[in-house]
């Protein structure tokens, strides 16, 4: 498993580099050339593309890594920092797009009519980017990867941007010149809607928000039918953005030997781990059944 997910961030990692690399040519070759703003703004945002591609994969990579001394639990987390670390790339680029195209709007002087040019490549920017994108999603939601899947949604905001510098062209055509700016404007409030989202999806990882309430179903389905009983509580997950651990209680018959609980505990903790991919470490706990005592502890409250 270890290796189909290091394969998958690689092949993500490549094509989203290659392909940005391109897109960030063409984008801004093709924008000086036709005198369109918002393309060379598209262009820069397809740059920024190759950084958080950058970025993405290598908190992957460090995310992999398994667990040492000093992280007992692995490295997981380092998928939801460097998607945060992306966002602040996202934001950079807003401000600077953002700023040039208010620029221009407050100094029509400075609006050129962009050309034909600017059309074409906006076009292909569009298909490009809705290829790209569905690609490196499917390949980090394949893997569980917060980073990989956080840098196909920060290359779908592309689809959106080509779409309105191709409209931009049109129009700015039909002599309505200031559209140009004004929708490099848009692009750069896209991309800082972008950067909201992919913050809020890796803070919610950093916290520890479980992916959906149906893996603690799981998880006592799973200890119920192991345990042969129907007393699986107090279920903890601890979600890392690519792989969870989870602690739990079952109750047993208070006269089981100590040698018999901790078979049936371990049966538990194997069948979880082997039953549900995504959780990489179980622990459980024996409660004789029929003896009452507080299971909320302080960080419950």
């Amino acid at each position: 498993m270890d290796e189909l997910r290091s394969a998958g961030g690689k092949k993500a990692a490549k094509v989203a580099i290659i392909a940005n690399c391109v897109l960030t040519v063409l984008n801004i070759a093709v924008g000086i050339m036709s005198g369109s703003y918002a393309l060379v703004s598209e262009g820069a945002h397809t740059l920024s593309d190759v950084a958080t591609s950058i970025i993405a994969y290598l908190g992957f990579v460090i995310g992999q890594k398994p667990a040492d001394k000093e992280h007992p639990i692995g490295h997981g987390r380092a998928e939801a920092i460097s998607g945060l670390v992306i966002v602040i790339f996202l934001v950079v680029v807003a401000y600077e797009i953002i700023t040039g195209a208010l620029d221009k709007i407050l100094n029509p002087g400075l609006i050129t009519v962009p050309d034909i040019f600017a059309a074409i490549m906006a076009t292909v920017g569009i298909l490009v980017n809705l290829k790209i994108s569905d690609y490196i999603i499917s390949i980090g939601r394949e893997i569980n990867s917060p980073a990989i899947v956080a840098d196909g949604k920060h290359q779908k905001t592309d689809i959106f941007s080509s779409v309105a510098v191709l409209v931009g062209v049109v129009v700015s055509n039909m002599g309505f010149p200031i559209l140009d700016p004004i929708i490099g404007l848009i692009i750069g409030l896209l991309i800082i809607k972008t950067a909201y989202e992919i913050a809020k999806e890796n803070i919610d990882n950093i916290m520890g928000r479980i992916p959906s309430e149906n893996l603690i179903k799981q998880v006592e389905k799973i200890a119920n039918n192991t345990a042969k009983t129907n007393t699986a509580h107090n279920v903890k997950i601890d979600y890392l953005g690519s792989y969870a651990t989870v602690t739990l209680h079952i109750e047993l018959d208070g006269d089981m030997t100590l040698r018999e609980s901790h078979k049936i505990a371990h049966a538990v903790e194997n069948n979880i781990i082997e039953e549900i991919p995504i959780i990489k470490s179980a622990l459980v706990h024996t409660c004789p059944i029929g003896v009452d005592y507080d299971h909320h502890q302080e960080i419950d409250k």
